[in-house]
């Protein structure tokens, strides 16, 4: 399977990547990456990155200046979608993957729908930049492309505290931190530091939160007059359903966000042995058994009983399994 990726790049003249829409760490860091060892290995090769804005927060990763969407007027000889679990989840509706003459799809996540031509998919990997680096032939792997690479894993794994950390993830940062990379400031400037806006509406979150299910979920909605409020964005928002995650004695966490007029994203997460990626799937979303998300679409009071619905089903099937 990994010759055959390269023997298609190869033999591809025009090649495009990209990721899911607002991207996060595992998306961004997996995209870099891969555009950079292309562009390093095969540097006669026409490489355009697809990408919705990447947070600024990642601005320190090499090529995050380089997302593009020009319109291209011939088919792209490859496409390689990277942690994007079906098509309508790429960027820009896959309207350059569905053109392209080859498609690869690499990805980690459970719930991939195995779309590509050729489908890499690796479901116990810690994050799509696991799987890259297994793609990567090791002695290309610089600075630049490791940093994207560690970003990826810090991120999908908490900073290796999720249980999808294992010691093959461990071995494989072990061997980026050699490359040079600079742990500390990724972790703390990608991970952890906030601005002071952030740490308000996170605040406000936490405040207007409640218990439900008998106090074994927690939820929180942020709405679009509370995002105008704090003038914060959809990226803004990142790690509020994590913190929800860590209150004492609650199995599953749900954070719901608006988006525009009647669409609102969905975090889940998880504690124990509940799969929120189950209750996610059934409104065409996906992810992780801890970690996954969706879009709601209409009324949101009727559409936040309907997501409540289904993580209390989850959190019940895992006390039966218990």
């Amino acid at each position: 399977m990994k010759n055959s990726v390269w023997d298609i790049v190869e033999n591809s003249d025009t090649i495009a990547i990209g990721g899911h829409v607002r991207p996060d760490g595992d998306c961004a860091g997996s995209c870099l990456a891969f555009y950079q060892y292309i562009k390093k290995v095969y540097p006669d090769k026409t490489v355009t990155l697809f990408s919705d804005k990447i947070p600024e927060v990642f601005n320190y990763i090499k090529g995050y200046e380089m997302a593009d969407l020009k319109e291209i007027l011939k088919p792209l000889d490859l496409f390689i979608s990277l942690d994007c679990s079906s098509p309508d989840r790429l960027y820009d509706k896959g309207e350059y993957f569905n053109l392209a003459k080859h498609t690869i799809n690499i990805d980690h996540h459970i719930s991939n729908t195995g779309f590509a031509q050729l489908n890499f998919v690796e479901p116990k990997a810690s994050s799509t930049c696991e799987v890259v680096f297994g793609l990567f032939d090791k002695s290309m792997i610089d600075l630049d492309i490791a940093t994207a690479l560690y970003t990826g894993i810090i991120h999908d794994t908490g900073v290796f505290a999720y249980s999808n950390t294992s010691g093959k993830t461990m071995e494989i940062a072990g061997f980026l931190l050699e490359k040079g990379v600079d742990a500390a400031k990724i972790i703390d400037e990608s991970f952890y530091e906030k601005t002071y806006k952030q740490n308000l509406v996170l605040g406000r979150c936490i405040l207007e939160s409640r218990l439900i299910l008998s106090d074994k979920c927690i939820i929180s909605t942020a709405t679009e007059d509370i995002m105008k409020e704090y003038d914060v964005t959809p990226a803004d928002l990142e790690g509020i359903v994590s913190q929800l995650r860590l209150t004492k004695g609650v199995k599953a966490a749900i954070f719901i966000y608006q988006l525009n007029e009647g669409e609102y994203k969905v975090s889940l997460r998880a504690n124990g042995n509940v799969d929120v990626s189950r209750a996610a799937l059934e409104f065409g979303g996906g992810g992780h058994v801890k970690a996954a998300g969706c879009t709601l679409y209409g009324n949101l009071e009727e559409e936040t009983e309907k997501i409540i619905a289904a993580v209390e089903k989850q959190i019940i099937l895992s006390e039966t399994r218990a």
